[in-house]
């Protein structure tokens, strides 16, 4: 039933972001004699916003189109270069710079959002690297034929995916070019545990280096809300309350999720006044005629509401293992039947990344990795703190260009 009251909703809120869009419209075209007359500009604004704030989202695309490179415009060229029922491997690369550029895989949340909410991190990385991105799949739009995808074959896709980046610069000659990994927030576990099977294995597609930022390594550590609200709960209660199946209308018909717009609902009302403050400062900005300010609120929102579902056994089996077992920190881990052992870590140095205001993964909770790479050189391992950023300041945003990927491109030519 939650994904039929959810479809109720989403049209009723249609009809008024499409009612409000229109009158918006009308009440600001130039062939209006009234349109600038009394509080109609006030009430032509306050109606964009309301369009803006109901409208339906759907998965934007990277858009990435150029990037400056110690200040020569560079046009990117994107393709899809794995093709999985659950989730792609994008690579971007600059055309006209050398194929032999370090390789970065970043790996994007499956957390209710599209890999696009990086499209700033990629952006950013793209100045120094030839750069990878995972782009999972809704799970709505992936047939029930295609079997079930949980955290096991999450990793099994990042090793995967691993092993074809170093395999392309194989075949272009020579020893291959063991690629780079950045985790941002959820994925730093699959990500940690990936890099640990691949060194268990002598594996030569182990990443150099693997940069972890805002993950929930041991959430034991400065607990947030999000934690809490994970842990005062049994399994059970998240698997008869969450989780729904996929209506008939979608490609996914049938198929067990946790859907999107109920991670965007939690996310959302963690922080509502400040979404609503936000909203307000958008009326403001329009009212006072500063469009450009405007517009990028809209932006922000317009990527931030595009949401996606998670299948129900990757969902409740990192609810699980993730923040009620803690099996990573406790060294209880598996990956199909074989226990995943992190001091086997030994030759992929580690750079752990926290924002000092993030609200979602607390302080701590993404160094307790250094701590349990206990076969890792200290010399390989190094922890950075964001001043005053918050959970995405971290990978987007000034201080995601102007502080963090420093650091990043610094540990990672340190470590190549």
């Amino acid at each position: 039933m939650l994904y039929h009251a959810y479809e109720i909703q989403r049209s009723w809120m249609n009809s008024v972001s499409s009612m409000a869009s229109i009158s918006a419209s009308i009440m600001t075209n130039p062939a209006n004699p009234f349109g600038k007359m009394g509080l109609m500009p006030i009430a032509a604004n306050a109606l964009d916003v309301l369009a803006h704030a109901t409208a339906d989202y759907a998965k934007p695309a990277f858009g990435i189109t150029e990037v400056d490179v110690d200040g020569t415009p560079h046009s990117v060229i994107e393709a899809t270069v794995v093709n999985r029922p659950f989730g792609d491997l994008k690579r971007f690369r600059l055309d006209g710079v050398a194929d032999d550029r370090p390789k970065m895989l970043i790996v994007a949340p499956m957390s209710g959002h599209y890999a696009t909410l990086l499209r700033g991190t990629v952006e950013r990385m793209l100045q120094k690297f030839e750069v990878y991105i995972t782009d999972w799949a809704d799970a709505s739009t992936v047939p029930v034929h295609e079997g079930d995808f949980d955290l096991d074959d999450y990793i099994d896709y990042l090793m995967e995916f691993l092993e074809y980046i170093e395999g392309v610069t194989r075949e272009k000659g020579g020893k291959g070019q063991r690629p780079h990994m950045l985790a941002v927030c959820q994925p730093s576990v699959p990500a940690f545990a990936a890099t640990a099977l691949l060194n268990q294995h002598k594996s030569p597609a182990a990443p150099a280096t693997l940069t972890m930022m805002g993950g929930p390594i041991d959430t034991r550590e400065s607990p947030t809300s999000v934690n809490d609200h994970a842990m005062k709960r049994p399994i059970e209660w998240f698997r008869q309350s969450v989780i729904t199946k996929v209506p008939a209308k979608y490609r996914g018909a049938g198929r067990s999720v946790y859907p999107g717009f109920m991670q965007l609902s939690a996310f959302m009302s963690m922080n509502l006044q400040s979404h609503m403050m936000s909203h307000y400062e958008m009326f403001k900005h329009l009212t006072a005629g500063d469009d450009a300010s405007a517009q990028a609120t809209k932006d922000f929102y317009d990527e931030y509401r595009a949401v996606c579902d998670m299948t129900a056994e990757f969902y409740l089996q990192t609810v699980e293992e993730v923040f009620q077992k803690h099996s990573i920190p406790n060294g209880t881990f598996e990956h199909k039947g074989e226990v995943v052992d992190l001091t086997q870590i030994t030759d992929t140095a580690l750079l752990a990344v926290e924002g000092e205001r993030d609200d979602i993964s607390g302080l701590g909770q993404t160094k307790a990795a250094l701590k349990l790479a206990t076969g890792l050189d200290a010399d390989k391992k190094r922890y950075y703190m964001a001043e005053g950023a918050g959970h995405y300041g971290i990978f987007n945003g000034s201080r995601w260009r102007d502080k963090v990927a420093p650091v990043v491109e610094e540990f990672v030519a340190e470590h190549s």
